[in-house]
């Protein structure tokens, strides 16, 4: 199977795989909507199969892209080069914030999309979720699993950490499912688009987002075991009683306002005395 596409070679280090698909490229463009004035953020534009498309659209688009000869064909582009702001950095190591107070309208939020290496993907929806307040709203192509776990509610064996942090931070909508021969080389996994909108205001009311986190990571860290197994070091079986919380069920059964009272218990009271 041929990694080349359009003069360029994947490389595996940087996770790329590359849309070719005309028709899934509009569905997604189309799902962004980007319009004139926004403040448009692209991660990982690679050959500009997204980029393309929304820049005859609008007049100026923002990409972060690491690998320094895509970075430098874009710069070249013949038609969209002068509508583009480069910035040649990993996107797990960007701040969002300080990118949109150097955009043009720095009172606006981002809107975020990309195609997205499968790789570092569940690390970037983590790093992202930190400027919640910087954007507006995200549309990324994913591992189809990996939207499934993103959406996926209380009893659902996709149910983790990652669908209740992302759930207390966002809404969350898958798009389309696209399949792998959209992508050159194709992955040998189904692909997803999926919605990301910051809520307003959080969902529920959580004292510490670090200790929320950290009472996900444990309780997931070994799903089969009860959480009063899983959180034993955090919480006391009667403690979590105490807040109407069985300790004899697994954390793929707790709700988000779950944790979140648990974490709060936590943050106000601290951890039991070994």
């Amino acid at each position: 199977m041929s990694k080349t596409h359009l003069g360029h070679t994947a490389r595996k280090r940087f996770g790329q795989n590359f849309l070719h698909d005309d028709y899934v490229i509009e569905q997604i463009v189309n799902s962004i909507n980007p319009r004139n004035g926004e403040n448009l953020v692209e991660i990982g534009p690679g050959l500009g199969a997204l980029t393309d498309p929304v820049c005859e659209r609008v007049d100026a688009l923002t990409v972060v892209e690491l690998d320094r000869d895509l970075a430098k064909r874009l710069r070249h582009h013949p038609f969209h080069g002068s509508k583009l702001n480069i910035i040649e950095q990993d996107a797990l190591t960007l701040d969002f914030t300080t990118v949109k107070d150097n955009l043009p309208n720095p009172d606006q939020s981002l809107r975020v999309f990309g195609n997205l290496p499968y790789n570092i993907s569940t690390p970037l929806m983590f790093h992202l979720f930190d400027y919640a307040d910087s954007i507006h709203d995200m549309h990324f192509m994913l591992q189809k699993e990996v939207v499934n776990r993103l959406a996926a509610g209380p009893g659902s064996k996709n149910y983790g950490r990652l669908s209740v942090m992302a759930q207390y931070y966002c809404s969350v909508t898958p798009v389309l499912t696209v399949p792998p021969d959209a992508f050159k080389p194709a992955p040998k996994v189904d692909s997803a688009v999926v919605r990301l909108v910051p809520h307003a205001s959080a969902p529920v009311e959580v004292e510490s987002v670090n200790t929320l986190e950290r009472v996900c990571a444990q309780a997931f860290n070994q799903r089969r075991k009860t959480i009063r197994n899983s959180l034993k070091d955090c919480i006391s079986e009667e403690n979590l009683s105490s807040l109407d919380i069985n300790p004899g069920v697994r954390a793929e059964t707790l709700s988000l306002q779950n944790f979140a009272t648990i974490a709060n218990f936590i943050y106000e009271h601290g951890t039991p005395k070994q």
